[in-house]
């Protein structure tokens, strides 16, 4: 069913670069698509949408308003939500908001002997694009994780865009638009919804940085327009990594495997160990919860086809391995999980302990799980609210200061041969008129 590697066997080098490739997205082979609708959004605008909306989502609309949905509907579908759903929501928007607040940069200025003031002065970005995807599930989730952030930023304006096959919305997205103070969701997916945020058409502002989850089209399309406005990262398929020890639970660990299998044939599930006991109890354990899962043709291509089991010499190497592959998602299952931290370099989200399940972080842990895969979490982070805010830095100096620094500044400037960079120092120590 999954493959199982060991590291002492000779063809281990060879699987494991398939793994650490795990994350590439072909994207030269959507990227002459997906630039031409790009363009097609940003000179054609309203009428390209439609086009694409009919060609990918089967549906008709005929007007701005009609790709719209207003603030009315969104209060509606929360007044229709049970007391458990609304609940859990205001439970998940609570502790990530809390968790968002204490991540916010600040403005702060230092004020030197001299006369010196430098610092930062952080503001948030004036309108932002939240990307949800939709077609295989809803995600009230993405929508949570993504808009707050931006809320806590201080973003006045944000926008969602979210495809809508056959025209169909959702009341829990809708529900938890509201929550979010959202005010317009556009019924728009893939590289069409890209587009219509980075270059805005008539009737709908460009926004200053585009952040959300999506599949290759999507990926693609904010490669392309990173320049014309900021990104937060370009993520593929979901993956989890979980290091465990023998005294790790297997029914645990098939479960938090498949967790992540569910989201797509595309997502990866891998454990790294240091015993074969557990790996076959984690194998049997696999195929019986394979059965009852309402998922589980897709749950069981992943598996097959992108899981793996490793199985190391050492705690050393389950840990060296980890950081070489840099998971999304990383649970460490161990007796004493804590001892591993330190040792822990490259993961978009750590999960310690056998009562930390990745699923708790998806959805109200409080950190973000729009999260690095694919082995970026070696160089990207996890959205967080500095997504949403961009640093100007402030400089003031004293006429004391200049005098003390300007001569070194000066012979800088004249080792570049800059020569206007050198006077206008000058000019002001009154060494030239």
């Amino acid at each position: 069913m999954i493959k199982i590697l060991n590291t002492s066997d000779s063809a281990f080098p060879h699987a494991f670069s398939d793994i650490l490739n795990r994350g590439k997205l072909d994207i030269k082979n959507v990227v002459t698509l997906v630039q031409s609708i790009l363009d097609d959004v940003a000179s054609r605008g309203l009428q390209a949408l439609k086009e694409n909306i009919f060609k990918f989502d089967k549906w008709e609309p005929q007007n701005l308003d009609d790709i719209c949905i207003f603030p009315q509907e969104f209060q509606e579908a929360y007044e229709r939500l049970d007391y458990k759903a609304k609940s859990a929501l205001h439970s998940a928007y609570d502790r990530i908001y809390s968790f968002h607040l204490k991540q916010k940069p600040k403005t702060w200025l230092d004020l030197e002997e001299n006369g010196i003031i430098l610092g930062q002065k952080v503001t948030p970005v004036d309108r932002a694009g939240l990307y949800i995807p939709g077609g295989k599930a809803i995600y009230p989730s993405s929508l949570l994780m993504n808009a707050i952030p931006a809320v806590v930023a201080g973003v006045k304006d944000i926008i969602v865009c979210n495809p809508t096959p056959l025209n169909h919305t959702n009341d829990i997205l809708l529900a938890t638009a509201h929550l979010c103070g959202i005010k317009n969701i556009y019924k728009v997916g893939g590289a069409s919804a890209i587009g219509l945020m980075a270059y805005g058409i008539e009737g709908i502002e460009k926004v200053d940085v585009i952040t959300g989850p999506g599949n290759i089209f999507v990926a693609s399309a904010k490669k392309l327009v990173f320049g014309e406005v900021n990104i937060d990262m370009i993520a593929g398929p979901s993956e989890i990594g979980i290091i465990a020890d023998e005294n790790a639970n297997p029914k645990y660990i098939a479960h938090d495997l498949l967790s992540q299998a569910e989201h797509d044939e595309m997502a990866s599930s891998i454990l790294i160990t240091t015993s074969e006991k557990l790996v076959k109890e984690v194998l049997d354990y696999i195929s019986v919860v394979l059965l009852d899962l309402t998922r589980k043709d897709i749950a069981k291509e992943s598996i097959i086809n992108r899981g793996a089991i490793i199985i190391a010499k050492d705690m050393d190497e389950c840990i060296s391995l980890s950081n070489k592959l840099a998971f999304e998602h990383l649970e460490i299952l161990t007796q004493n999980p804590f001892e591993f931290l330190p040792s822990i370099k490259h993961a978009g989200a750590i999960f310690l302990g056998e009562n930390t399940p990745e699923p708790i972080g998806d959805y109200l842990a409080g950190p973000n799980h729009t999260l690095p895969t694919g082995g970026s979490a070696k160089f990207f982070s996890p959205l967080g609210t500095e997504n949403f805010m961009k640093r100007s830095s402030i400089i003031s100096f004293s006429k004391q200061a200049l005098d003390e620094l300007g001569e070194k500044c000066s012979i800088l400037a004249d080792l570049e041969g800059l020569d206007a960079h050198k006077k206008a120092i000058l000019v002001r120590k009154k060494e030239i008129k």
